[in-house]
């Protein structure tokens, strides 16, 4: 059988922290590409992370490229190139930068690559990863975007901090697209299996709702020069690690939908079991009158951002 191959495209923070992580959980050998212009940190971050291994004991061959032929036969590709976003930009402001790269991207992996499952990250989310898939022809199964197990875990560490619990024992779930009208579900967040509505005023709850939804905004505004990297980073290894382990867990992510929550033709954050066949189904839940609202406005939202890529 030999190792699994991860291809991560886009050798920046997120790249830099997803090698470390593929490393650290010993899911293959990992590829960092990235354009020439960028060479010497693809490479410098394989070596970096290489001479670390030994340390940790971990076993994993890294290296950084500007060659698509290097990522050949990929079990696993995460796409994280693109321009990230600076202070006062919205996700939406980023598309026409984005859109050109990561139209490139899918052709060349389509060449090198067509059995990969692939993980896109970059941002504005819906769109990228609906612009992915259209340009790639992958089918919907292998293209998925990271988007509602970060917004999930930003729930999560959110509830964790204000009842001064462990994150362990915080479940919760966002539907809808990566953005501002994201829609975390409160009713289906519990601490220790107890309803989060229990041991939270409706003030507080709103409260953590509202920094859920502003949560990247919030950390593009200190870093002042770039978005978050820690988080996305672990969120996309999780899917990448039930994906090659046939794990079957269920993730919130963005998947094409064809019907499911009378959604037709767009990538829209869901909950789905991955495994060793890619988003292998929708779990589908029944929305009060309330949460549908709130889940259509998001996707107008959605529609609004594919509209702009002309795919």
């Amino acid at each position: 059988m030999g190792r699994k191959k991860i291809a991560l495209v886009g050798a920046g923070q997120v790249g830099g922290n997803l090698a470390l992580l593929a490393a650290a959980r010993e899911l293959g050998d990992i590829v960092i590409l990235d354009i020439p212009a960028a060479e010497g940190i693809a490479k410098g971050k394989a070596l970096d992370i290489a001479q670390l291994l030994p340390v940790d004991g971990y076993d994993a061959r890294l290296m950084g490229t500007t060659a698509y032929e290097d990522v050949a036969g990929a079990d696993v590709c995460i796409i994280t190139a693109g321009i990230p976003r600076k202070p006062g930009m919205s996700r939406e402001d980023l598309l026409a930068t984005n859109i050109k790269i990561i139209t490139e991207v899918s052709n060349n992996l389509k060449r090198v690559c067509p059995q990969a499952f692939c993980i896109v990250v970059s941002n504005p989310l819906d769109a990228m990863v609906y612009a992915f898939m259209k340009v790639a022809g992958f089918p919907k199964q292998k293209v998925v975007g990271m988007a509602g197990v970060l917004d999930s875990a930003r729930f999560r560490a959110f509830v964790a901090m204000d009842l001064n619990v462990s994150v362990e024992d915080v479940q919760a779930f966002v539907l809808g697209g990566h953005g501002d009208d994201m829609v975390p579900l409160v009713r289906c967040c519990s601490v220790g299996g107890i309803p989060v509505t229990e041991l939270l005023p409706k003030e507080r709850i709103d409260a953590i709702v509202e920094r859920t939804r502003k949560a990247g905004g919030e950390i593009v505004a200190l870093y002042k020069t770039g978005s978050a990297y820690y988080a996305p980073a672990a969120s996309s290894i999780a899917m990448a690690e039930s994906y090659l382990r046939d794990k079957k867990r269920v993730l919130p992510c963005a998947a094409y939908l064809e019907g499911e929550y009378g959604i037709h033709g767009y990538y829209f954050g869901v909950p789905v079991v991955i495994g060793a066949a890619g988003v292998e189904r929708v779990l589908e839940l029944k929305l009060s009158e309330e949460e549908r609202a709130l889940v259509m406005k998001s996707l107008e939202s959605v529609k609004k951002t594919v509209a702009e890529t002309k795919l």
